[in-house]
């Protein structure tokens, strides 16, 4: 938990909770899209959906979380009988991190290689990951 609040600064003990052990074989991307079992990533390695292009664009992020049936949507604002999820970016646009919204309203995230946690959205904002540049939705 140290890591991770030294990291983030938007983060407290009060609203972090860990949510799994330490898991490599998945990134944040994955976990966003709930799959656990791929490491979600358009270069080098890993897996990334066919027919999407495998650049590190936020279009490209759209595209691959669409083959999971989310849509573009406005806001992370709760929203029953949907879930949602945050796509962050750097200034530049390059896309760096994305958070899935629970059935409780928080959000939960896989960071890097550590473990998943449930925080609140904007705590994740900042200089490792930039800022949300989208949010996405599907039925559940």
């Amino acid at each position: 938990m140290k890591y991770l609040l030294s990291k983030f600064p938007g983060l407290t003990v009060n609203d972090c909770n860990i949510e799994s052990d330490q898991d490599k074989n998945y990134n944040c991307i994955a976990w966003a899209a709930e799959d656990t079992n791929n490491y979600w990533w358009p270069l080098n390695r890993g897996y990334w959906p066919a027919g999407v292009q495998r650049e590190l664009t936020i279009d490209a992020f759209i595209a691959a979380f669409s083959t999971k049936g989310y849509s573009v949507c406005e806001n992370g604002l709760y929203e029953e009988g949907f879930i949602k999820i945050a796509i962050f970016a750097k200034d530049d646009g390059t896309p760096t991190h994305a958070a899935r919204q629970k059935s409780n309203g928080r959000w939960t995230s896989k960071c890097g290689k550590y473990k998943d946690i449930e925080h609140e959205l904007d705590a994740l904002c900042g200089a490792i990951y930039g800022n949300i540049t989208c949010y996405m939705k599907k039925p559940t």
